[in-house]
């Protein structure tokens, strides 16, 4: 497969083509074939994404509109158009939006897909019971699993995981 450059978006327009009430994922990068995975979202003022930890990729997110803070921790990051913030894997970190919301990029290294993986053979001793379910760890809006047991927000696009 041949890759040829390209613009695949420009993010000015998605902020101001996106109805004013969307929140979450604006954008996502979808290009057959890639190594990375971007995501534009936006958080509505006030909005927050929980404190979370990313054990697997370092991200880069970059501030397009809007303001806020990220906290990592003890410390406190503010943030505002244009700044860059590297999150790296293993960090905790939350981010909470101004009163004018944030609309940010974030940039990593594309997750490798779920994948099925043939049964293992496992000694005839039942203990009876299924196996857990995930489906309260998946997101509702870009369905991806998340680590944490118990997710209050997803830490890819920002959505607020429901009420359990």
């Amino acid at each position: 497969m041949i890759s040829t450059p390209r613009v695949l978006a420009v993010l000015d327009d998605l902020l101001a083509t996106a109805a004013p009430d969307r929140r979450g994922a604006l954008w996502q990068l979808a290009e057959q074939g890639r190594e990375l995975d971007a995501n534009l979202v936006r958080l509505a003022p006030g909005g927050e994404v929980g404190e979370h930890q990313e054990d697997v990729l370092d991200v880069l997110l970059v501030v397009i509109a809007g303001s806020g803070r990220a906290t990592t921790g003890a410390e406190v990051l503010e943030l505002a158009p244009t700044t860059v913030l590297w999150l790296p894997r293993t960090s905790r970190r939350a981010l909470a939006a101004g009163p004018d919301g944030l609309a940010y990029l974030t940039v990593h290294r594309r997750r490798p897909g779920l994948t099925i993986k043939p049964s293992v053979e496992v000694p005839a001793v039942h203990e009876g019971g299924e196996g857990p379910c995930m489906l309260d760890r998946v997101c509702p809006d870009c369905g991806r699993l998340s680590v944490d047991p118990a997710p209050v927000f997803c830490s890819r696009c920002g959505a607020r995981f429901p009420e359990r």
